[in-house]
């Protein structure tokens, strides 16, 4: 009997967690009551307050249900010690992109994530979630950038967290426009190009660490004085 009813509690949890996702993606988190959830699921409001505290709770296990392509990522990183770091990079950065194509689930929470949320007030617990997991991508990807400077694929004065960044702004932009209109082009297809025009570029011209005393004020004030009329 005990078991019967913690099935049934798991069962509606999960009933709750699926209408919630689909609510979500067409209303959007913010217009959405607890009510309007419940009643999609075919429960009372009661039930949601049985498995959720709030409507941040209940946002937040729909997310931590997913797996990320950020947090796969991370874990796939994670076990990449060995041959060319920008291979590994490159294959990195392609599984993440491909992972969001195939998931439907991760495809879901994330175009609710770009789309369908304001991670502020109630949500602003979510904001910073997904945050520290960013940073988390972040932190692997420029240990792999590092480990490319010291192979000798990337020059040494290679600024590696701004190469960082710029490799991070570009996945997650690809993945921002592809949840806004799946249908623009095949991501998982389309992947390895992207991808490989990216990092050609990055091997061609990487930002580079500057000189102490050469930032980019003295380069615009040296511009400014170069091109400011002289005087008679």
């Amino acid at each position: 009997m005990v078991r019967r009813t913690r099935e049934a509690a798991a069962a509606t949890r999960e009933q709750l967690l699926d209408a919630a996702e689909r609510v979500f993606r067409d209303r959007g988190v913010t217009r959405t009551s607890l009510a309007e959830v419940a009643a999609e699921a075919g429960v009372t409001r009661g039930a949601v307050y049985w498995h959720f505290r709030d409507k941040a709770d209940l946002f937040v296990a729909m997310c931590e249900r997913a797996t990320s392509p950020l947090d796969a990522l991370i874990e796939q990183a994670r076990g990449t010690h060995e041959g060319s770091p920008l291979a590994a990079l490159r294959l990195l950065c392609i599984d993440a992109l491909a992972h969001l194509s195939r998931d439907t689930r991760a495809h879901a929470v994330f175009e609710i994530l770009f789309h369908r949320s304001e991670l502020s007030g109630e949500l602003a617990g979510v904001a910073d979630r997904h945050d520290r997991e960013c940073a988390n991508a972040r932190a692997c990807v420029e240990t792999v950038i590092r480990r490319a400077v010291a192979a000798g694929e990337l020059p040494r004065d290679t600024d590696a967290t701004l190469a960082t960044f710029a490799i991070h702004a570009y996945v997650t932009g690809l993945m921002h426009e592809w949840t806004h209109d799946p249908d623009a082009f095949d991501l998982r297809a389309a992947a390895p190009a992207l991808i490989d025009a990216f990092i050609a570029g990055v091997v061609a011209n990487p930002p580079r660490t500057r000189p102490a005393g050469r930032g980019a004020g003295s380069k615009a004030a040296a511009a400014v004085a170069t091109a400011a009329p002289r005087g008679k």
